[in-house]
């Protein structure tokens, strides 16, 4: 009368055909990659002719078609190989499930860790076809077949027509519980078979006797060592109570008590025997010693510099007469200045108007004897009219003539430095638990305020910290912070002087590493080009000559900071082999 599909609990696609008649013969079978049910001597109801394209249920079934065929009604699946089908008949209702083929052993056991609540299948297979059976007749028959002893409850009553092939023993039973709403509970080789609420109310009345045996159990006292942890967080856990579906459970019964004495690091139980004995194990398990982690870090800053420069000294110094016209050139007016009276001038450099009759500089020479020779030679430092040198090695060349001097000297300075900065910090830590270490320096600056000067302290540090967790397969996940700082230049102030800048250097980040490998975290570059250039206006534009009148400097600088670290698991106080 009506044909239906579903998708099963397990993933399975479970097609359902309700009968007019229990009495129907069905004839199942394989033909290739379809199963094909003959409905005997029946005929679809009106509407029930009609494929279905059942993809989107995610089962092993794709198609299923229903006709009427020669008398019969017959019922066409097609599943996607590889496949599984089993049917069976409970009254007028008639299943056939299609799941893909039964997993390994190795591979059910696997799936049971993740998930205990799906039931497996393991019975010898059967073939039951009975027409409005007995139900205490069929559990006969099934204790027969498997040997165990099976005790029915009285008020299991009613008849069952089945037709089961080819299924567990154990899936059987369960079929046929769940068609008459009935429940078991197994002890041994015994099997209890009851409706389910007379199941829930004799569970509900145990519980209820254990619960009053419990409350009249003497209390037992117990002083458990705990050799590892803490005392005090094993009473703290084995006390915390987890509220689910409105109700509290906690390992402890309702009279127990729990107490940590933090002198002996022992923990004080007292509860009913049972629940001693439970805290007793539970603290066996939980009392491990921390597996520990060396943390091995190097920490490098690698630096390339260069530098090169070129600087000029260049003078030009020089008497001349032209009629009543006396001239004179030299690097600035201090020279000129000496070259005209035959001194160095004071320390306001005023020029000197008295010219004493005995002076040998041009004026007191034209005054003497109507010539401006001989002049004096002025100091070099104000012949040079061009004074742009290097801290260098040197060359220089001096001109005399009669009535001029020239002054020429050229330097030049290439330097070149290569430097490494190697810290390794090394610190042990238990699993799960931080570990820092640091080395540094305060550095003291002053910082000017209304109150006066104060003087403050910044820190330079290298600093680690380290969170490692030990996976199962001995490799380290670690939480990592690794920071260097340094001082820097001055900062100029806005209200003058100057404050301390620190150059800072950190790395945080969390990395999966096998035992005993090293990883690098991260590295920094830093590279600085720098071109420099003074030179005199206009004279330093010159092609080829201008370079007398100019200083050129250019210089590199290269800095690298890379941060390398290596887990190492200890075990008995020792590395442990990688």
């Amino acid at each position: 009368s009506d044909v239906g599909f579903k998708r099963g609990p397990g993933g399975q696609g479970v097609v359902t055909v309700k009968l007019s008649n229990p009495s129907i013969p069905v004839d199942v079978r394989q033909e290739g990659n379809q199963i094909v049910a003959d409905f005997q001597k029946a005929t679809l109801a009106r509407g029930q002719e009609r494929r279905l394209d059942v993809t989107d249920f995610a089962t092993p079934v794709m198609t299923m078609e229903a006709l009427n065929r020669g008398g019969n009604a017959r019922l066409s699946i097609r599943p996607n190989p590889p496949f599984e089908y089993m049917a069976y008949q409970a009254n007028d209702l008639y299943v056939i499930e299609v799941r893909p083929p039964q997993k390994s052993k190795e591979e059910e056991d696997k799936e049971a860790q993740f998930d205990p609540s799906k039931k497996k299948y393991t019975g010898d297979l059967l073939s039951l076809n009975f027409q409005d059976i007995e139900v205490r007749a069929i559990l006969q028959i099934l204790a027969d077949f498997t040997g165990l002893n099976i005790v029915v409850s009285d008020s299991v009553k009613g008849n069952l027509t089945l037709r089961l092939q080819n299924v567990p023993w154990d899936q059987a039973l369960d079929i046929i519980l769940r068609t008459k709403g009935l429940a078991m509970r197994q002890n041994g080789n015994v099997i209890f078979i009851a409706p389910t609420e007379e199941v829930a109310a004799r569970e509900k009345l145990d519980l209820e006797s254990r619960k009053t045996v419990q409350e009249l159990i003497p209390l037992r006292t117990e002083i458990i060592q705990v050799n590892y942890a803490k005392a005090a967080d094993l009473a703290t856990l084995l006390k915390r109570k987890n509220v689910e579906k409105g109700s509290e459970q906690s390992v402890l019964s309702p009279r127990g008590d729990v107490v940590a004495d933090e002198r002996t690091n022992n923990l004080i139980v007292k509860d009913v025997p049972d629940k001693v004995a439970e805290v007793r194990d539970l603290v066996t398990k939980l009392d491990l010693p921390a597996k520990q982690v060396m943390i091995d870090s190097r920490i490098v800053i690698a630096s390339d510099d260069f530098a090169r420069d070129i600087g000029v000294r260049f003078g030009v110094s020089g008497v001349g007469t032209n009629g009543n016209t006396v001239s004179t050139v030299s690097g600035g007016l201090n020279a000129t200045n000496s070259m005209l009276t035959g001194k160095e001038p004071d320390e306001s450099g005023s020029n000197i108007t008295g010219i004493p009759g005995d002076d040998v500089g041009v004026v007191g020479n034209l005054v003497n004897t109507g010539q401006p020779y001989p002049a004096i030679i002025p100091a070099l430092r104000d012949r040079l009219g061009v004074n742009l040198p290097v801290a260098g090695p040197s060359i220089a060349l001096a001109i005399l003539g009669s009535n001029y001097l020239v002054d020429l000297e050229l330097s030049a300075l290439q330097t070149e430095g290569k430097g490494e900065i190697l810290s390794n910090p090394r610190v042990v830590t238990a699993d799960l638990k931080k570990a820092t270490i640091i080395q540094g320096r305060q550095i003291p600056y002053s910082v000017v305020s209304e109150d006066g000067t104060n003087t403050l302290f910044r820190d330079a540090l290298l600093k680690l910290e380290v969170t490692p967790q030990i996976t199962p397969d001995d490799r380290v996940r670690m939480d990592l912070m690794v920071s260097k700082d340094e001082p820097g230049p001055p900062v100029p102030q806005a209200t003058g002087g100057t404050a301390l800048s620190i150059e800072k250097r950190e790395v945080t980040t969390q990395v999966l590493v096998n035992n005993g490998e090293t990883v690098v975290l991260g590295g920094v570059f830093e590279q600085t080009k720098t071109n420099n250039q003074e030179k005199v206006p206009l004279l330093g534009d010159i092609p080829l000559l201008g370079y007398l009148f100019q200083r050129n400097g250019k210089s590199t600088a290269k800095r690298e900071l890379l941060i390398f670290v290596t887990p190492q698991i200890l075990k008995n106080g020792a590395v442990a082999e990688r």
